[in-house]
């Protein structure tokens, strides 16, 4: 419904059409401070209407002007209320936007169109090369005339501990939240060896969000499964998805999907329910999960995986994103959990 720019810019959307069920879009513009990645990923997007003069004192451009900068295709004038409704009950579908195919050429380009499963879309957003994150990530806040607050942000914490993130589709905010949870964060790329990893001997091992079909990414489990037992070890969507093949297990095409940031999850180790950020087409087979491991939270939409740990290893991955921008917030105590699991490891 909201969170645009979020959207546009989350690698986890390669590949995709999006469209967006609030009617209005781009009312407060783009601004580079809100990217989630250095540049959009989304192959379209579908709205019901642009706003052409964005009101924000925040803006630095308009989002027909970023479209047309990164040479991307939007339509307007579309009842998204009705398409979302006919995706929920047919399934998440191949889709064209053209302005020069005819109906019938659209169609049968769509048609022709590869599936998502199957597809390996992690090889065109991982960073080519590694670095050391360094971005903007202390906490924003409404400056206090009363406390006399001088600046808009809160300091970050000592960074405590050293960790190895593999890139799959890191999103800019998940490696903000890190800093702010008391990570020094290496970033690498998703064909990097366990061997390097290793080598680096950090504190804990982050495997992050990203597009397509975990199952298809086989090159990268063979890595993850040596690293399982040497490193304490969180994963988030993808990552998470990477585990549960790592552990043995198997996932699946979910029909439509979980997008959006109002999916209620349930922490079945205390009953805790959290309202999540989601942006997923793929799951956990439960029922494919191994002995030595447990699920530890549950969708109460339709009931699939949410969270998983080992109960041998120090290894737990969750299916939403604790760290959504623009929210909910609900989740974000995962960062303070890996760090946990970091010391009590050591």
């Amino acid at each position: 419904m909201t969170g645009y720019q979020e959207i546009i810019t989350d690698p986890s959307y390669r590949g995709q059409i999006v469209t967006m069920t609030y009617p209005l879009q781009g009312n407060y513009g783009i601004n580079a401070a809100d990217a989630e990645s250095a540049s959009p990923h989304v192959r379209g997007f579908v709205i019901g209407e642009l706003c052409e003069i964005p009101s924000s004192w925040r803006s630095e451009q308009s989002l027909s002007e970023y479209f047309a900068e990164h040479k991307i295709i939007g339509i307007e004038d579309i009842d998204t209320r009705a398409l979302t409704k006919h995706l929920r009950s047919q399934g998440a579908m191949r889709a064209v936007i053209s302005t020069e195919l005819s109906a019938e050429e659209a169609i049968q380009a769509a048609k022709d169109s590869p599936s998502m499963v199957g597809m390996d879309y992690v090889e065109e957003v991982s960073t080519p090369e590694d670095y050391h994150w360094d971005g903007e990530s202390r906490l924003w806040t409404i400056p206090s005339v009363t406390t006399n607050q001088e600046t808009n942000y809160i300091d970050l914490p000592e960074a405590k501990y050293r960790i190895v993130a593999y890139d799959f589709g890191v999103k800019y905010n998940i490696l903000r939240s890190l800093r702010q949870s008391g990570f020094e964060v290496e970033v690498v790329n998703s064909r990097t060896p366990a061997s390097d990893v290793l080598a680096k001997n950090p504190d804990g091992i982050f495997l992050s969000n990203g597009p397509g079909d975990p199952a298809a990414l086989t090159y990268i489990h063979d890595e993850v499964k040596q690293l399982i037992g040497r490193k304490p070890i969180f994963g988030i969507c993808l990552g998470h998805q990477i585990l549960t093949h790592c552990f043995g297990g198997k996932t699946f095409k979910l029909k439509f999907g979980h997008r959006g940031g109002n999916h209620p999850v349930k922490d079945l180790r205390t009953g805790q329910i959290a309202i999540t950020a989601q942006n997923h087409g793929f799951a956990t087979d439960d029922d494919s999960l191994p002995d030595y491991t447990e699920v530890t939270h549950i969708n109460l939409n339709d009931q699939t995986v949410e969270g998983v740990r080992s109960t041998k290893d120090p290894v737990f991955s969750v299916q939403h994103h604790p760290e959504a921008a623009p929210g909910p917030n609900d989740a974000k105590n995962f960062f303070g959990e890996f760090a946990d699991l970091i010391e009590a490891s050591k």
